[in-house]
């Protein structure tokens, strides 16, 4: 179960680095950094979510 959920976040955190690089490219910066924080939180909080 715990591989599945890793393979989860991996194709999530794919797709929306993938939203911030067309995002930075279409010139809408603030949006990117704050789809970036999205995404830094979708990594950081699953090992906050395991103690």
């Amino acid at each position: 179960m715990k591989w599945i959920t890793i393979i989860i976040l991996i194709g999530i955190i794919a797709y929306t680095v993938g939203f911030v690089i067309s995002l930075w490219r279409e010139k809408q910066k603030l949006g990117a950094l704050g789809v970036l924080v999205l995404v830094i939180a979708i990594i950081v909080l699953p090992f906050f979510s395991v103690l």
